[in-house]
């Protein structure tokens, strides 16, 4: 028999504890969205995510520079399928089989290619939509043919839009009925394959739609003390990024989705082109430093399990359409230069 000293004990726990320290602190990935005419090239995109220790990444389509660019960087990766392919995907398993083939087989020998997010955001009224889970089940096809099934998950990344409107507290959130005829063949798909369900989850957008009701300090993980008291579930909240992804748990276990863990796909705070006390420095630097501590803990309904999240987004994108807002969420400049002061490790 081995007596170990108290030394060796010492030693043998701190060894396990910075091993399970570096395992649950890897939880933060960064978004790389290139609608810019401005932005560095790919290989540099790269090398700014190892310099500043950011392990993950979503890309929104099979860009092969940045795939090849990608290679032996042992960065984790969120590959999605645009809205465009999934009616081609959908089709024909020889497309699927192709593009898994391309974008996913030739490079998973040296890309940690970790989840494929086939369409983003997919709405009821897009003509799409009917094609979303057909193009789920076929790229799943194709990932299980190749032996890839425990190493590259199958998922789709939807988005809040998704609840009725009566989803307070949290506990009482549930699916709108006009999505239920794509999320619940979502959800079978994903409880069936062991995958989770990508959320771009975002405290901003929901407290510019409602700032008579929801405090500043609420949606910025800066509220001193517990804001909303869920009495349904007996859970405090002290922060809107908790309150929305516990109301999108509460929603998947009355639709017979218990089982499945949500991966936080995006979520940001832009810095420039809205009201001028809300979308500012500060407030970005206060929200995305805030939020990379708070997602190592986990949420109230889920407490210290650690949130994959993946801030949205690296860059500046100033070809990106919608409100000015949606050109200022980069935490880098277009020359790489740091927006502010945000610490990965």
């Amino acid at each position: 028999m081995v007596i170990l000293s108290f030394i060796d004990i010492v030693k043998h726990f701190s060894v396990y504890f910075h091993c399970f320290h570096r395992r649950y602190k890897a939880q933060i990935g960064v978004c790389y969205g290139m609608l810019g005419n401005n932005l560095p090239s790919k290989q540099e995109v790269v090398a700014l995510f190892k310099q500043n220790n950011i392990r993950r990444m979503r890309i929104y389509g099979p860009d092969q520079q940045a795939l090849q660019a990608l290679r032996g960087s042992n960065i984790e990766l969120i590959l999605d399928v645009p809205n465009s392919d999934l009616q081609r995907l959908a089709s024909n398993q020889g497309e699927a089989n192709t593009w898994v083939q391309n974008n996913v087989r030739n490079y998973i020998n040296n890309v940690k290619i970790k989840y494929i997010a086939v369409g983003n955001e997919v709405k009821p009224s897009d003509f799409f939509a009917q094609f979303l889970v057909p193009a789920m089940i076929k790229i799943q096809n194709a990932i299980n043919s190749l032996g890839l099934a425990s190493q590259v998950k199958v998922s789709t990344a939807t988005f809040s839009a998704l609840l009725n409107d009566d989803s307070f507290p949290p506990s009482k959130g549930s699916i709108r009925q006009n999505y239920k005829p794509i999320l619940d063949p979502v959800i079978n798909f994903l409880v069936s394959n062991r995958s989770p369900l990508l959320l771009n989850l975002y405290p901003y957008f929901a407290y510019i739609g409602n700032r008579r009701d929801i405090r500043l300090d609420y949606a910025l993980f800066t509220a001193p003390s517990v804001v909303v008291q869920d009495q349904g579930s007996g859970l405090g909240y002290r922060n809107l990024f908790d309150a929305m992804l516990d109301t999108v748990y509460f929603a998947l276990e009355k639709a017979n989705g218990r089982g499945l863990e949500i991966v936080v796909s995006e979520s940001g705070w832009p810095s420039a082109g809205g009201a001028g006390d809300v979308t500012n420095v500060n407030n970005a630097r206060t929200y995305i430093s805030n939020l990379i501590r708070h997602v190592q803990g986990g949420s109230p309904k889920r407490q210290g399990r650690p949130i994959e999240t993946y801030i949205f987004a690296m860059f500046d994108e100033n070809n990106k359409p919608g409100d000015e807002t949606e050109k200022h969420f980069g935490l880098f400049s277009p020359n790489k230069q740091s927006k502010y002061q945000i610490n990965f490790n």
